[in-house]
């Protein structure tokens, strides 16, 4: 009787952990079509950004626009932005993060380089805080809903200092979001500014990739602009926004692998519950048939022994 009432008590607690872990798959679900959209809204402004950077972008540049400034050997005080999430619940999407900067950190030290730590996340900061590190910054306010005041406060002090030449280099580890199932950790260079030198103007993604495989190797498309103000004034204004910008796609990528995780993890704990109650209903059963075999081998044994 004791071993059935068990069973009992267990198969309603995992019934009340599959309600609350199936809930929050739906809640993920619902918050992720949401975030996904805001990925997609901002990569083709971000593709039309790179391309204007990249068509205006020349060497000679660089003694005029520190943003610009690459380095002639190598760094000496990097700042790493560790985004994470403020929550768990999220399977190894915050480990994997964490793991992702740890091991970037030392790899840093190792050269002799510097290394300061911002952290964007609870997650994040609480663990190199266990750790004993300290933070240059701690962000717990932004949540998986990022703007892009978000972006220019935290991107906006690690500019000057680029500029006054307190830093050498700028980077962000982030969550790339691929999909809802891929979303590895991502090491963007910030600062300085690096446009790919691939990238030409006009049309999609694909059309430029066909474009590029038909031209010879040697040929490149060079655009046909009539400027105004001069080229000069408008990389002055663009590059503020092309580096805000990119801190913003990180924040906002990181939100959307955050809701991915979630909704896969939770999925998983609800398909678990479910083989686990399975179980335990079997063994229940069992148990409860093997109690009135019991209770009617004792009845049987009783009436006999009264015959007798």
């Amino acid at each position: 009787m004791a071993k059935t009432r068990e069973l009992r008590r267990r198969i309603k607690s995992v019934e009340n952990t599959r309600q609350i872990t199936k809930t929050m798959e739906m809640v993920a679900t619902s918050r992720l079509k949401r975030a996904q959209d805001r990925v997609v809204a901002t990569r083709p402004y971000a593709a039309a950004l790179t391309d204007l950077i990249a068509s205006l972008y020349d060497p000679a540049l660089e003694e005029s626009f520190p943003l610009l400034r690459q380095l002639k050997g190598e760094p000496t005080r990097v700042a790493l932005v560790l985004i994470t999430s403020n929550r768990g619940l999220c399977g190894g999407f915050n480990a994997n993060l964490i793991k992702e900067t740890r091991q970037r950190i030392e790899n840093w030290e190792a050269k002799g380089v510097e290394v300061e730590l911002h952290c964007v996340g609870r997650k994040g900061a609480g663990h190199f805080k266990y750790l004993g590190r300290a933070l240059a910054q701690e962000r717990q306010d932004i949540g998986d809903r990022p703007t892009v005041a978000h972006a220019t406060d935290l991107v906006e002090p690690l500019m000057a200092r680029f500029e006054a030449g307190e830093l050498d280099t700028v980077e962000v580890v982030f969550a790339k979001f691929n999909n809802p199932l891929s979303t590895p950790p991502t090491i963007l260079p910030l600062l300085p500014v690096r446009p790919p030198a691939d990238r030409r103007i006009g049309g999609s993604a694909d059309r430029r990739r066909e474009s590029a495989a038909a031209e010879p190797p040697t040929r490149r498309t060079v655009p046909n602009y009539i400027l105004r103000p001069s080229a000069e004034e408008i990389v002055r204004r663009m590059l503020p926004g092309y580096v805000r910008n990119g801190m913003y796609r990180a924040l906002v990528e990181t939100a959307a692998s955050e809701h991915g995780a979630r909704r896969t993890a939770m999925k998983n704990a609800t398909d678990n519950a479910g083989e686990m109650i399975d179980v335990l209903r079997r063994n229940f059963n069992r148990a409860r048939q093997a109690q009135i075999t019991q209770e009617i081998a004792e009845i049987v044994g009783g009436a006999e022994a009264l015959k007798g």
